[in-house]
């Protein structure tokens, strides 16, 4: 018998417009069905599982301990900027000379992920 990974869930104060974030990262749409009141709300990326947003009371604390990593089809310094503007702030960057490395950000809400560098530059 196996398993499959069904979403990558992450807990936030406002589903919606986290959600809305995350669908600009992955260029993809946020369900019509969905509301700005919603307790929960799901997107469908076209590659990799969907993400689901639920309400919770708390605020993050702490560093997460499961994070997505965004491994981009261009460089991988282009999409650090590109999801800055989208609202993303840097929490550490560990790109090296080589072209090696990533740079771990935040969310709006403070989720870590991190942006790998892209093919070409590796």
């Amino acid at each position: 018998m196996g398993t499959a990974i069904r979403n990558v869930a992450f807990d936030c104060a406002d589903p919606y417009a986290l959600a809305n974030f995350w669908a600009r990262v992955f260029d993809c749409p946020v369900d019509p069905e969905h509301h700005p009141d919603d307790e929960e709300v799901t997107i469908e990326p076209t590659s990799g599982p969907s993400l689901f947003f639920q309400r919770v009371p708390e605020s993050k604390r702490g560093k997460n301990r499961v994070h997505v990593c965004l491994e981009p089809d261009g460089p991988g310094d282009d999409e650090v900027e590109r999801v800055r503007a989208l609202g993303a702030t840097v929490v550490a960057d560990h790109r090296d000379p080589d072209g090696g490395g990533w740079v771990v950000l935040a969310d709006p809400e403070g989720n870590e992920f991190c942006v790998l560098r892209g093919d070409a530059e590796r």
